[in-house]
Parts: structure tokens; C-alpha cells; sequence
């Protein structure tokens, strides 16, 4: 207890001992406030010259005035509580948090010598101003310079396509013997692909053969066997490969860069390879496929690389420069939040998009409600950290390198094996619990130091409320049964942002950091909700947890086989059968018997069935493949759904 705690302690007491005993002995609380002498011993306490010092209560009197509404708790707990309220509250006087720079005069010297040749406030903003100018000039001239397609002799100007684009749709969306996604052959694309492509991951299972794959790049095929040791071999991908992962695995495309090419589509083909090349391990498919493609090579082309490092350097330059001439938290943090989030969502992290108008719309319909989100984290956040920091260069390294750091996450936090944070992912991918366990001891252990310099600043107890509230909307959310709390990376750092208050060397770099993570999250993926549906967690893609098709034995023969299925339950009205992941049968209640017959001209490859029910066109899970062998046997369909 401290001294303050002290005399409030013995003005209570002494409030005690001036009341009648009959007062006080009606207000008697228990055991704990009797005592041998009765009242006697306050009368005489209360009866003492004035002149006197006031001999102190005992401390079970004190703890018993002072805890009337709580005499039901234990003492020592009631004294262990108090000493936590007042280790909360933190010294007194608060120590506020400042940052000396070292070498002030070094750190210093940018903005002393713009305020020695610019005196007048108009001049410095007309400076800032041809700052931005200079900056957005650069910004566009490059952007536009990227963003040409170029040429290609003979196939005109390429399309841009993004990482994931495919001639193929899953599950049986390319309609009956895939009649929606013709033509298969003697068809050209002349295409255009972005950079770090290589990166780019299927997040849900998807059924290749008996095959499933998740959380690696998505190309089927590669070099054909008698190619496979030439210098450029001549490569096959299945018509459902990522186009731009395949020119990177063929040695079309760069990865850092990326390129242009042509692809050729070439009609059915069998036995796709798997090799590793560039960086990608391909899958292999030792069966027959309606539709593939190939590169051509040898075309002479004007294609324009993808200038992403060009405009990191410039962004980076500008920022820079910016961040060093400057001590004005409100021209700083509006100045870098609008550079950054543009440069993410135009150039580092760009949405899915066809051309950059379409583009350029998007990011600005994004960037408006940041703004305001941006300010509430200006106004209790940066601003207490930035005000009167004068150590540019160590604002500039820790402050802004986080920034871009958190900003260019696609790159930085790429290694980590988090991509959505849903228990799903955590059961299923490689190395996630791991991972979580670490990120989690991580924030836990930088949590306690802020804490600790909250506590200092007296703020501990205000903050504690804070996240209390925090806390307990995310239980909330939690507890709702149709839906799915989904910590976005735009979230966490919303969270986590108010604990960065202090003006330390530490939370510098923790609130550069967060801040580039919620840049990052608005400008490529927009304010996705917190609370999603299963379907909608898992995407469009995802399996759904439907009933699967009760499959009889089917009935083999020397050349066919037979399959039989039972009627549909409620919802569904349909199966669909996938041979190879091609549709090639529809059965709709009422239109004949529950069964099919499949031919084949030899038994030279395997053949891969797999069956879901339909509901009038929307289709659910597929079961698992079941194998028609090359010796004419038949490998039942493991339990469990596939996509």
C-alpha cells in the first residue's frame, strides 16, 4: 500500500471512530470487525487531544473500512487485487515515452536546412507540392510505360491475363464433354503475364486423377518423355493448368518479370509428365485430357516486362526523401499511406483484373473508405507516436521500413504457412500449427512490452478496457452458429494498432508494420467481412460438405463397365459423372434408369470416375476417383469428398 493509500486508510478509520458507538456497532461487518474491546477502543481513539498524532487502525480494522461491500473475499485476495489496480496505474507522475535520437544533429540536419532557406509556411507547401507532382509524374509515366502489352509478330497485341487464368473450369463447369470451354485445337493465345506468378497457390483441394492437390502451384504436364533432355524440350500441360505457372515451368516467362508468349491449343493428349523446372514441381496425369496446350517458341516480340522493382525503387526513393525532410505527423502519414496504398494496389499486390482501367476504378472505390478508417488510426495511433520526434533517420528505417515491410506481404510474409487462418487450412496445410503457435508467441511477447510502456504512460488501465471490448465482440462473434470468424490481415493490424501509442524505438517499427498490413489487405483484397459462411470461407472452388452418391459394385466387362446409383435424396434431382475430371454423363430423376455403360477401344490407360449429385445445374461434391485398372479391374472410390 502507499503512502496515499495510507492516510486514505486512516481518515477512514478516524470518520469511524467519531460516530457513536451505537452507529457503528449497527454497521458492524462480521467476524472481521470484532474485536475485544468493543467500541471502547474507538471512543478512546476518537477521544485524543487534537494536538496528538493519531495512532493508526490495525490493519484488519483498515482492510474491513475499507472493503464493506466486499467482506465476503478473502483477505489476502482483496490486498493482492489492490496491489494489481495499483501496479496498473503506473507510477506517479506518468512517464511519458519520448525518443532521444542519437546524433540529433545528423537527423536533424534535413529539416534545419529547409527551414533556413524556406522560411514562410506558403513556401514549404508549394515545395510539398512539386514533392507530389514530381512523385506522380514518375508514378504514371512508369505505370503507363508497364502497362503496354506490346506486340507480337503475327498474333498482334497480347492479352494480360492474371496468375490463375486457365482454358479449363473445375468440376464439370465446362458443361457435358466440355462442350463450354471449345474450342480444344487449332485455337492461339497471345497473353501477357504479371510477375511473382510462381507464388501463386490453389487453396482448396482439387482432384487430378485419384490425385488431390492443395497449397501448390497448379500445373499438370511438361516436357514430353523424348523431350525431357533437350535443351528446349517441347511441353504438353493439361488444358486446366495455370497458363502463366506453365510458361514459367517451359522457360517462356520469367518469374521476377514476367513476359509474354504465345500458347497453342492442341487437342487431346495422354500421359502427362511431372517434372520440376524453374522453380515449379509439375503433376503428372497418366491419362487421357480433351483439351491441352503448348508454347510457341521462336516468335519475335515487343513485350513490355512488368515494371513492379522500377516503381518499388521509385516509391521507395520518394518516401524516403519525404520521410527525412520532415517532423509533421499530418503531412507524413497522409503523404506515405496515399503512396503506399496506391503502389500496392496499382504495382506490388494488384486485384485479379483485365486492364488497368478497370483497375484504377477498383483501387480508388477502395482507397475512399480507408481514408476515413486511416484517420481514426492517425488520430489515436500515429499521432501520439509521431508528435515531436525529431529522429528522422530511425523514423525513416523503423517507422517507414515497416511500412513497407507489412505493405509488400505477398513478398515478405510469403514463407509462412498461413494463407486464410481457417481451421481447415490449420488441419490440412504443412507446418500451419507451427506456424500459428510461433505468430501467436510472437505478438504475446511484444504485447508485454507494450504493456509494460503503457503502464509507464498511466494509460494500462484505459487500454485494458479497450481490449476487453475487443476481446469480447470476438467471442461474440465466435458463438454464432451459421457463420465463421476470419481474422483477416487488415483486421489483426486494426487490433492490434491502438498498443502502439507509445513513442518508443520498438513501436515504431510495430506500428510501421501494422500499418502496411492493413494497406496491403484494403488495397488487394478490400474490407472482406469478418463473418463469413462456410461456402463463402472456403470459396467458389471449395468442397461444401454435401451428401456424396452411393455407388453399387459396377458390373465389368471386356471392354466396359457399368455403374448403378440410387435415386437422389432431397434436394438433388441429378448425377453427374466425371471421367478423367471431364463430364461425360448427366442423369436426371425420371429420365430412364439410375445407371451407365462407359466403352473404352483398350485398356492402355487408366481411367478415373468420380459421381456428385446435382440440384437442377449446381452441382455438389464429387466422391473420391475410383480406377477402371489397365488389367480391367476396378479400385473402389476411397471414402470422402473431392473437388
Amino acid at each position: 500500500m502507499g503512502p496515499e493509500n495510507h492516510n486514505d486508510d486512516a481518515e477512514n478509520g478516524a470518520l469511524l471512530d467519531e460516530q457513536p458507538s451505537w452507529q457503528y456497532e449497527a454497521q458492524d461487518d462480521g467476524p472481521e470487525a470484532s474485536t475485544p474491546g468493543g467500541s471502547d477502543m474507538h471512543m478512546q481513539s476518537g477521544s485524543s487531544d487534537a494536538g496528538d498524532s493519531q495512532s493508526p487502525l490495525p490493519v484488519w480494522l483498515r482492510e474491513s473500512s475499507k472493503s464493506f461491500h466486499w467482506r465476503w473475499v478473502p483477505v489476502r485476495v482483496r490486498q493482492v487485487a489492490r496491489a494489481a489496480v495499483a501496479w496498473s496505474k503506473g507510477p506517479d507522475p506518468p512517464q511519458i515515452q519520448k525518443i532521444t535520437p542519437f546524433f540529433s544533429w545528423i537527423q536533424e540536419a534535413p529539416v534545419r536546412f529547409i527551414d533556413n532557406y524556406l522560411t514562410k509556411r506558403r513556401h514549404k507547401a508549394a515545395l510539398l507540392a512539386f514533392f507530389y507532382f514530381c512523385w506522380l509524374l514518375t508514378f504514371i509515366l512508369v505505370l503507363n510505360h508497364s502497362a503496354q502489352a506490346g506486340n507480337i509478330e503475327g498474333y498482334g497485341k497480347p492479352q494480360p491475363i492474371w496468375c490463375g487464368a486457365s482454358f479449363w473450369n473445375p468440376g464439370n463447369s465446362c458443361g457435358l464433354n466440355g462442350n463450354r470451354c471449345r474450342p480444344f485445337d487449332n485455337a492461339t493465345l497471345a497473353f501477357r503475364c504479371p510477375a511473382n506468378c510462381k507464388a501463386v497457390k490453389v487453396l482448396n483441394p482439387h482432384a487430378v486423377g485419384d490425385q488431390e492437390i492443395n497449397y501448390q502451384p497448379y500445373v499438370i504436364g511438361g516436357p514430353t518423355a523424348a523431350e525431357e533432355n533437350s535443351t528446349v524440350p517441347v511441353t504438353i500441360y493439361r488444358g486446366d493448368s495455370f497458363i502463366c505457372q506453365a510458361a514459367i515451368h517451359s522457360g517462356l516467362v520469367g518469374n521476377d518479370n514476367g513476359g509474354c508468349g504465345v500458347a497453342l491449343l492442341s487437342g487431346e493428349q495422354s500421359n502427362f509428365t511431372s517434372t520440376k523446372r524453374h522453380g515449379i514441381q509439375s503433376i503428372g496425369f497418366n491419362s487421357s485430357f480433351p483439351k491441352s496446350f503448348t508454347f510457341i517458341s521462336g516468335l519475335s516480340s515487343k513485350c513490355v516486362r512488368d515494371l513492379r522493382w522500377p516503381l518499388l525503387a521509385v516509391t521507395c526513393g520518394f518516401t524516403t526523401i519525404l520521410s527525412l525532410c520532415t517532423t509533421s505527423p499530418p503531412v507524413f502519414f497522409c503523404s506515405i499511406f496515399t503512396m503506399l496504398f496506391f503502389h500496392v494496389g496499382l504495382v506490388s499486390d494488384p486485384p485479379n483484373h483485365s486492364d488497368y482501367a478497370s483497375l484504377t476504378s477498383l483501387i480508388i472505390g477502395r482507397f475512399l473508405p480507408a481514408v476515413f478508417v486511416a484517420f481514426v488510426i492517425y488520430r489515436f495511433s500515429v499521432k501520439p507516436q509521431l508528435t515531436g520526434l525529431t529522429a528522422n533517420i530511425e523514423k525513416t528505417i523503423l517507422w517507414l521500413g515497416g511500412a513497407w515491410v507489412g505493405s509488400l506481404n505477398n513478398y515478405t510474409f510469403a514463407f509462412i504457412p498461413l494463407q486464410r487462418l481457417t481451421p481447415h487450412d490449420l488441419q490440412v496445410q504443412a507446418g500451419a500449427k507451427l506456424a500459428l503457435v510461433l505468430v501467436v508467441l510472437l505478438i504475446f511477447t511484444i504485447a508485454l512490452g507494450q504493456v509494460w510502456y503503457l503502464r509507464l504512460e498511466g494509460r494500462f488501465p484505459r487500454y485494458l478496457a479497450i481490449y476487453s471490448v475487443f476481446v469480447a465482440f470476438l467471442l461474440l462473434c465466435v458463438a454464432l452458429p451459421p457463420l465463421n470468424l476470419r481474422i483477416h490481415h487488415y483486421v489483426l493490424a486494426l487490433l492490434l494498432l491502438p498498443g502502439t501509442r507509445p513513442q518508443t524505438r520498438p513501436g515504431l517499427l510495430y506500428q510501421g508494420i501494422l500499418l502496411g498490413l492493413f494497406i496491403n489487405g484494403i488495397a488487394r483484397w478490400g474490407f472482406d467481412s469478418i463473418m463469413q459462411t462456410t461456402v463463402d470461407l472456403r470459396g467458389g472452388d471449395g468442397q461444401v460438405g454435401s451428401l456424396l452418391p452411393n455407388i453399387t459394385a459396377p458390373a465389368l466387362g471386356s471392354s466396359n463397365i457399368t455403374f448403378s446409383w440410387s435415386r437422389p435424396p432431397h434436394p438433388y434431382d441429378g448425377v453427374s459423372v466425371l471421367v478423367n475430371d471431364v463430364e461425360r454423363h448427366r442423369w436426371y430423376y425420371g429420365e430412364g434408369d439410375p445407371s451407365h455403360t462407359f466403352y473404352r477401344n483398350d485398356g492402355m490407360e487408366k481411367e478415373y470416375f468420380r459421381f456428385g449429385y446435382m440440384s437442377g445445374s449446381e452441382t455438389a461434391d464429387f466422391t473420391k476417383a475410383g480406377v477402371w485398372e489397365t488389367d480391367g479391374g476396378f479400385k473402389e472410390m476411397e471414402p470422402g469428398p473431392s473437388k
